[in-house]
């Protein structure tokens, strides 16, 4: 199996010759104000067998990209929806939408339920969004390899129970951002992260035995965010430090054999 880095948090997935892609999104205007087409992405390498989506904030789903690249009929598997009204659920509607508009054959699962599809065997495990969102992680194994997938989780208490019944990992993919959300509609607004930053990255990768830990969901090609979302200034630098010899710095489009 081997796994490559599509930009922010979009990972591509190879073993036996088909493929899957996790967070794989082309436009993420949604979030980065100055948004330039392409710029800091890469499109998967060929027919996607399956996609797989942690939660559905826009600059993790986006449904246009998906269905580009999926395989007719293949599913798309996907949290559930959210809670409570059109408030409580503003980040998430414009994918739900979306979903539906281009006709993906998206499938609810439930945390530690378990999906064979080809070569590859994923299982949905839990994760917790800082917005309050649903969110899942992803376990994903072939050729005897297994990798995971973060998301953009916080840090939480489940990495034990994950580590349990699937670790060592190969490679674990893990959110380095830090952003703290200030969103109208979560008021009074938080002054803690809303996703892992380096030091709780570092220390989900020690907890889940990783041979390789790569940071992500951190995007210095695309500089400029909307108000109210701030990163930490240099998460690849501080992951290094904190997450040693662990550490796999990734750059986008860039391939990590884990047979080798």
């Amino acid at each position: 199996m081997r796994v490559r880095r599509l930009g922010w948090a979009g990972l591509e997935v190879e073993a036996g010759g088909r493929r899957l892609v996790i967070d794989y999104v082309r436009d993420i205007s949604p979030l980065f104000t100055g948004w330039q087409d392409g710029k800091g992405l890469a499109a998967p390498s060929g027919d996607v067998t399956a996609a797989l989506v942690t939660h559905l904030h826009r600059d993790h789903t986006d449904a246009s990209a998906i269905a580009d690249v999926l395989a007719p009929g293949a599913p798309v598997l996907r949290p559930a929806p959210g809670h409570g009204d059109d408030v409580d659920n503003v980040t998430t509607l414009l994918s739900e939408r979306e979903l539906v508009q281009h006709r993906l054959a998206a499938e609810v699962v439930a945390a530690w339920s378990t999906r064979e599809i080809g070569p590859f065997q994923v299982t949905a495990v839990p994760a917790v969004d800082g917005l309050g969102d649903p969110q899942l992680n992803w376990v994903v194994q072939a050729d005897g390899q297994r990798v995971f997938h973060g998301g953009d989780t916080m840090f939480h208490g489940y990495w034990w129970l994950i580590a349990r019944r699937f670790s060592p990992f190969d490679a674990v993919f893990l959110p380095a951002n830090g952003a703290v959300v200030d969103a109208p509609h979560l008021q009074p607004p938080s002054p803690l992260p809303a996703a892992m930053d380096p030091v709780q990255s570092a220390a989900a990768a020690a907890i889940l035995d990783a041979r390789y830990a790569v940071p992500m969901h951190y995007e210095p090609e695309q500089p400029d965010k909307i108000a109210g979302y701030v990163e930490i200034t240099d998460p690849e630098t501080e992951f290094r430090t904190h997450a040693g010899k662990r550490a796999r710095v990734l750059t986008v489009g860039e391939w990590l054999d884990l047979a080798a």
